[in-house]
C-alpha cells in the first residue's frame, strides 16, 4: 500500500473518535428517551466507549504504519477534548436536570472541558509526557463521570452541590502537575506492572460489587496509587 495512503489511517481512526463523542453529546442531550433498547444517556456512554476505542486504535495504527505527525497528534488531543471532556460534561449535566439541580448549578461543569483543553496543550508540549502523564489524563475524567452516572442511577444523588465539588476538583487534577503512572503496558513483568496489575484488579473487583459506578472507585484508586508511587515514577 503506497506510503500516502497508509498515513491517513491514524487521522480517519482519529476522526472516528471525534464523531463518536460528537454523537456522544447529542445522545446526552436525549437523555431519558429511548432508541432501541437503550435510553439517550446509555448510548451517550456506549458512544464515548467507542470514542476511547478509536483512540486507542489510532495510536497502535500510527505506531504500525510508522505514521507519526504533528499535524496527527494535534488532531488526537482535538477529538480526545469533545470525547472525553466535552461529552461526559454534557452526559453529567443532563443527569443533574434529571435529577432536578438548578440550571445554574450546571455552570460548575464548564471546569471540566475547560481544564480538559488545557490539560491537553500541556500534553501536546512535553516531551516528558510520553512515558509518564502529569495530572489526570483526559480519558480517564471520562471513566470517572460515566462511574458517577452509574452511582447516581444504581443508588442516589448526592446533590448538585457535590457533583460541583467533584467537577472542581477532578477539573484541576487535570491540570496537576504531579505525576501518574500510564496505564499502557511495555511487558507484562510483575514487579514492574505491580500497579497497573492492581487497577486492573481493582476495576474487576468494583465493577462486580458496584456495576458501571466501579468505575468511578477505578479512577480514585489510580489516582490515589500514583499519588502514593510519585517518586519511584
Amino acid at each position: 500500500m503506497p506510503k500516502k495512503i497508509t498515513s491517513y489511517i491514524p487521522d480517519a481512526i482519529t476522526l472516528m473518535n471525534l464523531l463518536s463523542g460528537c454523537v456522544a453529546i447529542f445522545m446526552a442531550f436525549n437523555f431519558s428517551s429511548t432508541f432501541g433498547a437503550l435510553t439517550g444517556a446509555q448510548w451517550s456512554i456506549v458512544a464515548i466507549a467507542a470514542a476511547a476505542f478509536f483512540d486507542f486504535c489510532d495510536g497502535a495504527s500510527a505506531r504500525a504504519l510508522h505514521a507519526y505527525s504533528d499535524f496527527g497528534k494535534d488532531l488526537d488531543s482535538l477529538s480526545d477534548l469533545v470525547s472525553f471532556g466535552v461529552a461526559p460534561a454534557m452526559l453529567t449535566l443532563n443527569l443533574m436536570l434529571a435529577n432536578g439541580s438548578p440550571v445554574w448549578s450546571c455552570l460548575f461543569l464548564l471546569f471540566i472541558p475547560a481544564c480538559g483543553a488545557l490539560r491537553l496543550a500541556k500534553f501536546n508540549n512535553d516531551t516528558e509526557q510520553s512515558t509518564v502523564f502529569r495530572g489526570l489524563p483526559i480519558p480517564a475524567n471520562a471513566i470517572f463521570w460515566i462511574g458517577v452516572y452509574g452511582w447516581v442511577t444504581s443508588y442516589t444523588y448526592p446533590g448538585w452541590a457535590v457533583i460541583a465539588v467533584l467537577a472542581v476538583i477532578i477539573s484541576l487534577a487535570m491540570t496537576g502537575n504531579f505525576k501518574m503512572f500510564s496505564l499502557k503496558f511495555k511487558n507484562f513483568d510483575f514487579a514492574e506492572n505491580f500497579c497497573r496489575y492492581i487497577v486492573i484488579l481493582g476495576a474487576l473487583g468494583f465493577v462486580a460489587l458496584y456495576g458501571l459506578a466501579g468505575l468511578m472507585w477505578t479512577i480514585l484508586l489510580y489516582f490515589l496509587l500514583s499519588i502514593l508511587r510519585r517518586k519511584r515514577i
